[in-house]
């Protein structure tokens, strides 16, 4: 039910953003408790602020309201992703080469299965890590069927 809520929650949300030149990060609806959060990740080139997450929530509530895909009770929250935002696509891999990323795999490569580094490379099928160990660089290449998360990394 969930991931048809989110699947529909996309179709409705996309016209809107549109409309407003955003692009859709993610969405998920998730129980956390006992209630329900519909949760829009939404950016742009130039970042949003709180009066854009504030415009699509209320245009976005407006439709849900009209449309009624969902019976229980929930909370809308529509957000930017953040810093440290999810890598969903080709599109964000390939905007997130010569930055550091955070990755996880379903299976481990070299026997490790969390690797943060540089991504220094985008292929159709793989990616391409610069990882700093002490006083070396090891590059690890990690197929995308074999990754489970992964989202740019804030380094201190």
């Amino acid at each position: 039910m969930a991931s048809k809520v989110a699947e529909l929650t996309k179709e409705l949300v996309k016209p809107i953003l549109n409309d407003l030149d955003l692009e859709l990060v993610d969405v998920e609806y998730v129980k956390e408790g006992k209630s329900w959060f519909l949760r829009v990740f939404i950016d742009s080139p130039k970042g949003v602020d709180l009066d854009i997450c504030t415009a699509v929530s209320e245009r976005l509530s407006e439709t849900l309201d009209e449309k009624d895909p969902i019976k229980d009770p929930y909370y809308l929250e529509v957000s930017s992703p953040g810093a440290e935002r999810p890598l969903k696509d080709l599109k964000d891999y390939k905007q997130a080469i010569n930055k550091n990323v955070r990755i996880t795999t379903y299976e481990p490569i070299d026997g490790e299965k969390a690797f943060e580094g540089e991504l220094t490379e985008v292929g159709d099928n793989h990616m391409k890590l610069a990882i700093k160990k002490k006083n070396k660089v090891d590059t690890v290449v990690i197929p995308f069927e074999k990754i489970a998360s992964a989202r740019l990394a804030i380094i201190f």
